[in-house]
C-alpha cells in the first residue's frame, strides 16, 4: 500500500475508533447492568473491526466452559483488548494496568464495563489490587488476563506473570488459553497509525490444575498455559532472552 494511502487509512481508522468509542461511552452511561453495557461495547468493537478493514475470525468459541473461567492470551498490540472485547461473550471482566484508569474518558468507559485495574510498579498497591481481583473471581466472575503484562516489538512470547493463575487456582476455576494473531501487523508496537489486516482469535482447550496446593497449582497452570500458547503461536520463546530484549509498555 502506498504511504499516502496508508496514512489516509490510518487517520480514517483512528477517527472511526474515536467516534465509535464515544458512542459506546454514552451507551454505558445510560444503560443499567454491566452485562448490558458489555454487550453494547462488544457490538461496537465488532463494528469497528469490520468497518476498519480488520475482519475478525473467532475459532472454537464453544470451548469456553459454561461456568466461570479465566482466559489468558498472548499480547502483541495495543489493539488486543478491543479484539477480545469483540471476540468474547459479555461475561468477562478485563484485568488492565492501573494507568488506564487515569486516561480521560477511556478510564470511565472501562470502569463502567467492570474492568479490574492493577498496579504494576508499586508492590503494596499491586498486592491490594491482586486481593481485589481475587475477590472478584471468588465471587464467580470470569476474567481475561494478558499474563505477559506487556509486549515486545519483535514476535514471540515473553514470560508469564503468575497473577492470573493464582486467581484461577484460588477461585477453583479452569484456565482457558487463547491466541491472537494479526494484531501485531494491524497495529505494530511502535507504529503511530493502524493498518488493515485480518485478525484471528483462537480459544484453546481449558486446563485445570492437578496439584491441591494453591501455590503449586498456580505455577502448574502458568507453565502449562504458556506451553500451550507458545506451541499454538509458532513464534519464538523470548523468555530466555527477555532481559536483553526491548519491551513496549502495554
Amino acid at each position: 500500500m502506498p504511504e499516502p494511502i496508508r496514512a489516509l487509512y490510518g487517520i480514517y481508522a483512528i477517527t472511526l475508533f474515536v467516534a465509535l468509542a464515544l458512542c459506546a461511552l454514552v451507551a454505558t452511561l445510560l444503560l443499567p447492568g454491566v452485562r448490558n453495557r458489555r454487550a453494547v461495547t462488544r457490538a461496537v468493537a465488532r463494528t469497528f473491526l469490520w468497518t476498519a478493514g480488520m475482519p475478525l475470525t473467532v475459532k472454537h468459541l464453544e470451548r469456553l466452559p459454561p461456568g466461570q473461567c479465566v482466559v489468558v492470551s498472548n499480547h502483541a498490540s495495543y489493539i488486543d483488548g478491543v479484539v477480545f472485547t469483540a471476540a468474547l461473550p459479555p461475561d468477562f471482566s478485563f484485568v488492565i494496568k492501573r494507568e488506564m484508569n487515569g486516561v480521560p474518558l477511556a478510564g470511565l468507559l472501562l470502569r463502567r464495563l467492570g474492568s479490574e485495574f492493577v498496579e504494576r510498579f508499586n508492590r503494596q498497591r499491586g498486592a491490594s489490587d491482586a486481593r481485589r481481583v481475587l475477590r472478584t473471581a471468588v465471587n464467580g466472575h470470569s476474567l481475561v488476563f494478558f499474563p505477559e503484562g506487556t509486549f515486545s516489538p519483535v514476535p514471540g512470547l515473553l514470560k508469564f506473570h503468575t497473577g492470573a493463575f493464582v486467581t484461577a487456582a484460588r477461585a477453583g476455576c479452569p484456565v482457558v488459553p487463547a491466541t491472537v494473531r494479526g494484531t501485531r501487523a494491524v497495529l505494530p508496537p511502535k507504529a503511530a497509525l493502524p493498518r488493515p489486516g485480518r485478525i484471528t482469535v483462537e480459544i484453546l482447550p481449558s486446563i485445570t490444575a492437578t496439584s491441591e496446593s494453591p501455590v503449586d497449582a498456580a505455577v502448574e497452570l502458568r507453565d502449562r498455559a504458556r506451553a500451550i500458547i507458545l506451541d499454538e503461536m509458532g513464534e519464538p520463546d523470548l523468555h530466555s532472552t527477555e532481559t536483553h530484549s526491548p519491551r513496549v509498555a502495554a
